[in-house]
């Protein structure tokens, strides 16, 4: 890892700068390799451009684009020149990503067509594509540039939260944070890595395990956008090392179990998950699917980063859905809980926002004394390893009990039947709310209502089991990859308004629940 300050120079000048950085499968049947040196290149030509522009200091420049090679030379550019890299959102409606451009005073834009028509004309744009004068191949043009040294507290990139509950947040974070949240990864990493990256480079998860390809002078595979099979069949065709991905990517990538045993994926040997919770019935699935990988659970957040959690300092093993032990104690607590050892994270560490753009109220609710309120409940056991429980704004009370829908997932996972489960809320006027059910069955494994729920009542409190059912071929995502829990409430309100609670599944209609008993 280079010795710069700077967030965008993160390859050590030492490496060799003719090894291969990037496999782009924009177009899988002919990919475009790009080595280190190249991206490199582009980088400096996207800092020079910027620098004969004569932006402020610390002016935002946005990114709204599929994954791409470009798009990591434009991102690692930005912040050469002294400027702000604000990845954006491209599945977001357009009235969103108009208040973002805004809101972060978007200057200019690099873009790939999809991302031009969503800024339609609101700030100026670089097209990735575009073959004229004033498009990225005639105006980036490599060259020498001297790296801009940024303070200890500047600003080098601007990530924008999903949004969960209201419009997205800004989330500033320093080249200083970043980069020692980068040290804390890579110390094991080496140059003979590939990686596989198909989550968005809008988001955390993609974006950082970007960094790290650059940081250790490994290469990676970037591919547009996710597609399960296309997926599986990128990491046998290009001998795939390493990757980080969300859990959900992995429930899609094994119900392609014809593809999974007729390829050759002995190449992969690790895999770290996260971003969003798992269950240890998905867990042991994927465990099953690819043996010869060894795999972790991370966690992080936007606000704080990825490098909270790593192994335990007397060697002792993880239990399963252990998140890790803590990288510095002291700068972890669990507060708002019922006793020591559950309550909501907070954490302090370099990487921490100093907090969100433009929302003082909000910033100071999450951002205490340089502690962050991430809102996430955890439990502590006693070897001092970390379990995700839920999300402090997911649960709800029903009959005046607390539910957290990750532990009634995690119940309903076990079941032999089950692939995948999500649970939310829905109103009841007697109990205020009640779990609900979508389930994803497994192939060739038919299951009904009244099983799920004899199963739930036997491996859970009763106030925990989904009083209403439904089966679904696959669970709605949201843009970053985790399941869309906006759009499962508002489909269990349509279904109790009158729409019936059944659902296709395996070619035969499933009547899902008629009213469950409480």
């Amino acid at each position: 890892m280079s010795r710069s300050v700077n967030l965008g120079d993160l390859a050590d000048p030492a490496l060799d700068p003719t090894r291969l950085a990037v496999i782009d499968l924009r177009d899988p049947a002919a990919p475009r390799a790009w080595t280190h040196g190249e991206i490199d290149g582009l980088a400096r030509g996207v800092a020079r451009h910027l620098a004969a522009r004569g932006f402020p200091r610390g002016t935002s420049i946005g990114i709204l684009s599929l994954n791409r090679a470009e798009y990591l030379a434009a991102y690692f550019g930005i912040m050469r020149a002294g400027h702000v890299a604000v990845p954006v959102n491209t599945k977001l409606p357009r009235e969103t990503v108009s208040y973002i451009l805004g809101d972060a005073r978007i200057a200019l834009a690099f873009t790939d067509a999809g991302g031009r028509d969503l800024v339609d004309g609101a700030v100026e744009t670089i097209g990735f594509d575009d073959p004229g004068p004033g498009g990225f191949g005639a105006l980036i043009v490599p060259g020498p540039f001297e790296t801009v040294v940024p303070g200890p507290e500047e600003i080098g990139q601007l990530l924008y939260t999903s949004g969960s509950t209201g419009r997205p947040k800004g989330v500033p974070l320093t080249h200083a944070g970043q980069l020692w949240a980068l040290s804390t990864r890579t110390g094991d990493l080496g140059a003979h890595e590939r990686y596989l990256i198909a989550q968005p480079l809008f988001h955390m998860n993609g974006l950082f395990s970007a960094k790290t390809v650059f940081a250790t002078n490994a290469s990676v595979v970037v591919m547009p956008s996710f597609s399960a099979r296309a997926y599986l069949e990128a990491l046998a065709r290009h001998q795939v090392t390493a990757l980080m991905a969300v859990p959900t990517m992995f429930a899609r990538l094994i119900k392609e179990a014809d593809l999974v045993e007729a390829l050759d994926l002995s190449s992969l040997k690790r895999i770290g998950l996260g971003s969003a919770p798992i269950t240890l019935g998905l867990l042991e699935r994927i465990e099953a699917a690819f043996p010869a990988a060894r795999i972790g659970l991370g966690y992080g957040t936007t606000e704080a980063g990825p490098a909270v959690f790593g192994p335990h300092p007397d060697g002792l093993p993880p239990p399963p859905l252990a998140l890790g032990y803590p990288l510095d104690p002291s700068g972890i607590r669990l507060v708002d809980g019922a006793g020591d050892d559950e309550g909501v994270l907070m954490m302090r560490n370099p990487a921490v926002t100093p907090g969100y753009l433009n929302l003082p109220e909000q910033s100071a609710k999450a951002i205490r004394e340089g502690w962050y309120y991430s809102g996430d409940v955890m439990r502590r056991d006693a070897d001092g390893f970390f379990f995700f429980v839920g999300r402090a704004d997911d649960m709800f009370v029903c009959a005046g009990e607390n539910i957290y829908p990750g532990e009634v997932e995690k119940m309903l996972e076990r079941h032999p039947s089950v692939q995948q489960a999500a649970v939310v809320p829905l109103p009841d006027e007697e109990r205020s709310q009640i779990p609900v059910a979508f389930i994803v069955t497994k192939p060739s494994a038919p299951v009904g209502p009244e099983e799920i729920r004899t199963f739930a009542l036997a491996n859970g409190p009763a106030y925990q089991h989904p009083r209403r059912i439904e089966f679904l071929s696959d669970l709605p995502w949201a843009g970053t990859n985790k399941i869309d829990r906006r759009a499962l409430i508002e489909r269990a309100r349509l279904l109790e308004s009158g729409h019936g609670w059944s659902s296709e599944g395996g070619g035969a209609r499933i009547v899902a629940g008629d009213r469950l008993a409480s």
